[in-house]
């Protein structure tokens, strides 16, 4: 039922590009099978590095969604893209020309957006000099352009954003999008994240936080959330898009329904650049706040998709901070880390793991954190530990947390 008024929003579509799949029909069922997809970095010779593996997204053709001419004018995070809302809008079957287009949207963010453009146009920059700069590089990389694009081929006319918020991007952005639809300002919204920065760059600025694992014997062990002998997280690239329309405009049309979006909460920690609240203030309140949002008690929830680095601090944190909101009440709760599979997506991530958020709750199944092997005294939940469980939950929780102490948990609920 609505709260107090508001509009209800609905999921009706799902689209993706990860390290285990290029559709999320692929992605959902590698994710349900247990199946890693970290290996040896091959997009540039790594030797230089000390983490030398990564999810990357493999066997991916931007022909298949982009015209020839038009493919060197976008990044790759572009790319990924387009390829996930319009697998989201095939899934979803709208036929946006029966669709009022100043009633539909497109939310879409990234962490770091067109990152391998900036480098391939600073090298010309410094062989050729700048008259052979491209005059596509600026519209190639912004963030923005996602969205742009995506906008321009369904003809969607309504609000078009985006949002960069490190490892929070995804959530924010569907969350931001599901408050546009329920204030009324659209019908209809494409939202998620895209990302793509597998570059030495990238990874040499990540392996000097010394944020990252370096099991690179092992790249499919190497995710191990919540797992005592956890070393860091794995980067990975891709995107995830969902289609968010209001239940009266899905109901309209006969659209299939996933799962209803009920609450978003996001908080700052305001505590450190790269480090998580110890308290795991920031984070506890985020879920609170999601959990107010959607007029839901803590007892209802029967899962999270947790952000789940696999990072010492994050996965200590996260773990207290369920232990803060839901009492005892967090030791019946499932919990388990897409990341455990995909590494982790950065400003995709939250897009990616509410899909699986979402179809956990309408297929009745909880993907599981894999490579969970020795437990650790400070991580002590349930996290569906290396094999996925039948089980019907009615709401569900799918955080996302950003360096800068930036927060975001969204709230599904099963439909009816």
């Amino acid at each position: 039922m609505a709260v107090e008024g508001k509009r209800r929003v609905v999921v009706t579509g799902v689209g993706a590009v990860t390290p285990v799949g290029n559709t999320a029909a692929e992605f959902w069922a590698a994710v349900c099978e247990g199946r890693s997809g970290i290996g040896p970095i091959t997009r540039f010779d790594p030797t230089r590095l000390d983490a030398r593996i990564a999810g990357e997204v493999k066997g991916f053709d931007p022909l298949r969604y982009v015209e020839k001419k038009e493919v060197k004018k976008m990044d790759r995070f572009i790319h990924y893209a387009l390829a996930a809302g319009v697998d989201a809008v095939e899934d979803t079957k709208i036929d946006f020309s029966q669709v009022d287009p100043a009633r539909a949207g497109c939310l879409i963010g990234s962490g770091i957006g067109g990152i391998e453009s900036i480098l391939q146009w600073h090298d010309v920059l410094k062989e050729k000099g700048p008259g052979r700069i491209s005059p596509f590089f600026v519209p190639s990389l912004i963030v923005n352009m996602a969205s742009g694009h995506l906008s321009m081929r369904y003809k969607l006319k309504g609000p078009n954003s985006a949002v960069i918020t490190a490892c929070a991007t995804g959530n924010h952005a569907i969350g931001d999008a599901f408050k546009i639809i329920q204030r009324g300002d659209a019908d209809v919204m494409l939202a998620g994240g895209s990302e793509a920065i597998i570059t030495e760059l990238c990874i040499g600025g990540f392996s000097t936080m010394k944020a990252l694992s370096t099991r690179n014997d092992e790249p499919r062990r190497a995710s191990r959330p919540f797992d005592a002998q956890r070393d860091g997280f794995v980067v990975g690239e891709g995107a995830g898009v969902i289609v968010l329309e209001s239940l009266e405009h899905a109901r309209r049309r006969g659209g299939r329904i996933y799962a209803e979006i009920i609450g978003y909460g996001m908080t700052a920690d305001a505590y450190h650049m790269t480090a998580p609240d110890p308290e795991g203030d920031g984070a506890t309140r985020a879920m609170a706040a999601a959990l107010r949002d959607g007029g839901v008690e803590p007892g209802a929830v029967g899962y999270i998709n947790a952000h789940g680095t696999s990072t010492p601090y994050n996965d200590k944190t996260e773990t207290l901070s369920i232990k803060r909101v839901f009492g005892e009440h967090a030791q019946r709760l499932a919990v388990s880390s897409t990341k455990s599979m995909i590494g982790h997506l950065l400003g995709a991530a939250g897009g990616a793991e509410a899909i699986v958020t979402v179809l956990a709750l309408y297929h009745g199944t909880l993907p599981p954190t894999i490579n969970y092997e020795v437990p650790d005294p400070e991580c002590d939940l349930d996290y569906v530990p290396n094999e996925a469980r039948k089980t019907q939950v009615d709401v569900a929780l799918s955080n996302g947390f950003g360096f800068g102490g930036t927060n975001a948990t969204l709230a599904f609920r099963r439909f009816p």
